[in-house]
Formats: C-alpha cells, structure tokens, sequence
C-alpha cells in the first residue's frame, strides 16, 4: 500500500489519477479507472451544457462508488462556454473534487469552497502554482514539458519541476504530471515529494477507453520520439502526436510570421476528435500524445493497469529498500 495525502483527503485505494481529457473523459471510462482504486475525472467542456454535464455524472455514479471528480478547463474560446452552469452542475450534483486547468479558477472558488469541493489547479510552472495556491486552490498538479497537451513555454521537465515546486509550496500536496506512465513513475514521483501521479496518455490505451482501436494501437506503436510541438510561434505550445497533419503545422509555423489563421483548419479540435478518436485515421487530424507513450506496450482494462502499476511500484520499492 502507498499512503499519501491524495489517498488520505480522497479516499482512494492508490496515488494515480487520470486528469480530464478532451474526447477521452466520458463517465464509462471515469468509472473503470473508480472502480480499479484510481482518481479520475470527467471532462466538463466536451457536454453542451450543465445539465448533460449533471447527466454525465449521475450516469458514472450508477457505474461506481467509488470516489471521482470533473475536469473544468478554463480557456479561450470563440464560442462561449457555460462554466457557470458546468460549476453549478458540480455543486447540485455532489461532487467534491474538481480538477482546473488554463487561466486560474478565481471567480469560481468562492462557489467551490462554500460547497466543500477540493481544487486541484494544473500548472506549467513553479511561479503559477504558487499564484494559484495564493489564490486558494488546495493542491497543484504540475506539468512537465513532457506532457500531451500544454506543457506551457519554459520547457522544464518533471524531474527538476516536480522537486521545485514542491520546495515552493511546503505543506501543499503535489501531483506529478508529464511522462507518468508506470510503477517506476509512480515511485520516482513520490521520492521527488509528490502525493501521487497523473496519467493522460497511459489511460487512453486502455480496454475501456472510447477513442478508435487504431488509435490506441498507435499509442504502443510509438516512442518517446513521436511527437511534435505545435504553436511555438504562438507562444501557446501543445504537444501532439506525431503524424501527417502535426507535421504539417509544425513545418508552417517555422515561420514566424505565420498566423493561427494558416492553420486553424489543420489544428481544429473537432476534426481530431471524428477522424482520428472517433474513425480511427490516425493521420486524419490533430490529437495530443505525451513522451510517456514510449513507455507503453499493451492496452489492458483499466483493473489490470493499475494493478500492475502498483505491483511493479512495490517491486521498485521493495528493491530500494533491500
């Protein structure tokens, strides 16, 4: 057994958490990862509304009871958002941990915390952790540089990352973000003061998972090698996987001069998420991979992964020790 705060305040079996992801965090894949002693989290953004959102999670709740929370990613975005209706959701419907990511969560955790919902805040830097700490979110998750997604500007990987910020916020529980894919991760993590792991891209190739075959598939098949940086120029950096269409996007924007305009059509999250998670053309579109894939090379159900997480975590501890 590992014992730390994610486990003591959550009441979970295990130190790992599966944060949201887009076109992945649906309530059948929450549930599996509940139900084999993990933390994870619906994606809000991806419901139309607070009331499917609210729908999502009664649905997940007739599938487990073990403990879960929502993913409210607050970003830019040219069609409006309902956050407010997403928060409100939350609250009527009970749950009690809410993981945040983009700008900080300040004009929601007023609601939040009259409400007993522990904040877990996403940052990319030591300097956002504390400012959101500041702001009174409860515990950060830190994202390495390499992380699926936005790894942010200052290209500092977990192991120098993850030991600062934990040095910046004494008293505050961490969670190790970026790179997290198995037991050895889990243990590194924990010796380098966090209070468990998150994992994005190891959690996408699982049974349960609702993205294509092919894709997952394409997960085992890669390296650490097989992703790319795009929007760099942009100073908004996301980490993809490596393919026709990232490619593509990287190679326009070496130019600087070039426009989010030249590529919107390239980087659309919706073309994405129907030809590659949905149809399964893996070069059909944009969608984010982290370097943790390199160490991946099966889809098991999310039981067996977290079981064998843990086994190999207690082996790696048990060899430390001896």
């Amino acid at each position: 057994m590992f014992k730390t705060a994610v486990t003591e305040m959550f009441g979970v079996e295990t130190p790992i958490l599966m944060g949201g992801m887009t076109g992945v965090g649906y309530g059948e894949l929450v549930a599996a990862v509940a139900n084999a002693g993990a933390l994870g989290f619906i994606t809000a953004h991806m419901f139309d509304s607070g009331q499917a959102l609210f729908d999502e999670i009664e649905k997940t709740r007739a599938l487990t009871d073990k403990p879960f929370g929502v993913n409210l990613t607050l970003l830019p975005s040219i069609n409006p958002i309902p956050y407010d209706d997403y928060r409100e959701a939350i609250i009527a419907s009970g749950i009690k941990i809410v993981e945040t990511a983009g700008r900080a969560p300040t004009d929601h955790l007023p609601r939040f915390k009259d409400n007993g919902v522990t904040v877990i805040h996403k940052c990319t830097s030591v300097r956002h952790s504390v400012s959101a700490v500041k702001k009174g979110v409860d515990i950060i998750s830190i994202d390495g540089f390499e992380c699926a997604g936005h790894p942010g500007e200052d290209d500092v990987g977990l192991v120098v990352l993850l030991p600062a910020t934990v040095d910046a916020l004494p008293g505050v529980p961490i969670i190790a973000s970026g790179g997290m894919a198995d037991g050895r991760s889990l243990v590194a993590a924990l010796a380098l003061g966090a209070a468990g792991v998150n994992m994005g891209t190891r959690f996408c190739a699982t049974v349960e998972a609702k993205i294509h075959q092919n894709v997952k598939q394409k997960i085992v098949d890669s390296n650490e090698l097989d992703t790319v940086l795009v929007g760099r120029t942009l100073r908004n950096t996301a980490r993809v996987a490596r393919n026709a269409v990232s490619e593509e996007v990287a190679a326009i924007q070496r130019d600087p001069t070039k426009s989010f305009e030249e590529v919107r059509e390239l980087m659309a999250g919706k073309r994405g998420r129907d030809n590659v998670l949905r149809d399964g053309d893996t070069d059909g579109g944009i969608w984010t991979s982290g370097q943790s894939q390199a160490l991946i090379h099966d889809i098991p159900t999310c039981a067996e992964l977290v079981r064998n997480i843990m086994a190999q975590a207690e082996g790696v501890r048990a060899r430390i020790a001896a």
